[in-house]
């Protein structure tokens, strides 16, 4: 967010504000970064609030696939693997590379193994291939070529990947909390979505989302500590509530009801389940290569667009759009996908949610701490960790994704139609293609195609010429018949 946008962040310490957490605050630059011990707690808790859902949404995607002898993964077993991959990835996050940017299975990615993947081969075969694509991208960061394609962004495009992450997360949270629904093939119409279910805004849940909303933003206009967090936890008491009085049928993945066993025994019966060259066996080697690429290049510009985003949104970049320490932030990325894949819970990655623990003034990866230790915990609580509802969490979605782009626009230069127009397609591809690899790999397109074109090609770094070259092979896969 831009320096100017004074009402919509927290306020940072005074100058001068003596370290007050010894060893912590040393470790974590919390008092260096204008932060507080309780704003990182705050914004961990917000974090895994607006993300929680994945202990539930993972399992079910990947448990309703079949592999190619018909094997399922069992769910109890999914939602063990999910909660720890992502506690374990969290907290190294925030340990080694210091930024509030947690982790967890990645949503497409577990689409592609589940429907792509595994039903040619066997699921430790597929997941095999996940630990491949991981390892190559910690070769690429050691190599120093990950970090070379980011510095390679130029900062127009840096803040047109922010502003549509900024509008992705928005469309996320009005999807799913019921505010927007996906219009059915039925319907026989181009309109992609309506408004509710059924063109109307009916029932409880969308209510409690509005009112969430209201909150929300209202306590940020008021710049009230801990916004979000409030919002959240007051709309999902006012939820539950309602839930008890009303017996609404459906609230989505998660009901907010008091579960009558709140306990839960994690189950580890998946982890290490992996045969690395397995697949290779089963598909040959070049669809094997393949396979192994199209998970590589949708987690290494997943997570960078959500790097990019949110370290620009908790101010952890600087003037020229770059992140100190970026290499250890990236290395572990690398290491997250390689740890989903042994997990069988499929590549984990960084969460653009994270940017509602940003919102709330987490700064450090103390944050990510707090919200690894609450992943932790999920493991034996999983029942109540999963009874916050979409409509109660998603609210501070739509809120920082207003944050996120009133910070960025202004910034573009929008008079240079090369930058302008690039940013312009990033930016708005991301959400309708719901996508953050889309997004990037057709501005990426853009932007060399026009620089070129208006004779400015010398102005081009050579790695922004090789990844566009790579995203046009990806994009044109399916016709070379290479899928």
């Amino acid at each position: 967010m831009s320096t100017s946008a004074t009402a919509k962040v927290p306020a940072p310490e005074k100058p001068g504000t003596p370290p007050a957490y010894g060893a912590l605050d040393r470790y974590f630059k919390i008092s260096e970064r204008g932060s507080s011990l309780p704003r990182e707690i705050r914004g961990g808790f917000a974090t895994f609030f607006a993300m929680a859902y994945i202990i539930v949404l993972n399992p079910i995607i990947l448990g309703s696939a079949k592999d190619m002898y018909g094997h399922q993964l069992d769910n109890g077993q999914l939602v063990t693997a999910t909660a720890l991959t992502a506690a374990f990835t969290t907290l190294l996050m925030g340990v080694i590379g210091n930024v509030p940017i947690a982790l967890a299975a990645g949503l497409g990615v577990n689409t592609v193994v589940a429907l792509q993947l595994a039903p040619r081969m066997t699921w430790p075969d597929a997941m095999g291939m996940v630990v491949l694509a991981g390892f190559v991208v910690m070769l690429l960061v050691a190599s120093g070529l990950r970090e070379r394609v980011m510095n390679a962004v130029p900062l127009g495009l840096r803040k047109g990947i922010s502003i549509g992450i900024g509008l992705f997360i928005m469309l996320i949270g009005l999807v799913d909390s019921g505010f927007v629904s996906r219009i059915p093939d039925a319907a026989h119409t181009t309109v992609p979505l309506q408004l509710g279910a059924d063109g109307h805004l009916n029932g409880w849940p969308v209510l409690v989302f509005v009112l969430g909303v209201l909150l929300t933003l209202a306590l940020i206009v008021r710049k009230v500590p801990g916004a979000i967090l409030i919002s959240i936890v007051a709309m999902t008491v006012v939820a539950v509530v309602i839930n008890a009085v009303a017996h609404i049928p459906s609230w989505g993945l998660t009901t907010p009801k008091w579960p009558g066993n709140p306990v839960s025994t994690p189950d580890f019966g998946l982890i290490g389940k992996v045969s690395l060259f397995g697949g290779f066996d089963r598909v040959g080697v070049l669809t094997g290569i393949l396979f192994v690429f199209t998970v590589l290049l949708s987690c290494f510009f997943d997570a960078m667009g959500t790097i990019m985003g949110v370290g620009d949104e908790a101010k952890l970049t600087d003037a020229q759009g770059q992140m100190p320490g970026i290499g250890k932030v990236l290395f572990v990325d690398g290491i997250a996908v390689a740890a989903g894949g042994a997990s069988s819970s499929s590549a984990t990655t960084c969460f653009v949610e994270s940017t509602a623990g940003v919102g709330e003034g987490a700064r450090t990866g103390f944050a990510n701490v707090v919200t690894g230790a609450l992943f932790a915990v999920a493991l034996f609580l999983t029942p109540v960790a999963t009874m916050v509802p979409s409509q109660a969490a998603t609210p501070a979605l739509v809120a920082v994704g207003f944050l996120i782009m009133s910070g960025a626009v202004k910034e573009i230069d929008w008079a240079d139609y090369t930058i302008a127009v690039p940013a312009f397609v990033t930016m708005l591809m991301m959400p309708f293609t719901y996508s953050i690899t889309n997004g990037i790999g057709m501005g990426f397109i853009t932007f060399v195609a026009l620089r070129l074109s208006a004779g400015r090609g010398r102005e081009v770094p050579v790695a922004m010429y090789v990844v566009a070259a790579v995203f046009a092979f990806y994009y044109l896969m399916p016709a070379l018949g290479l899928t």
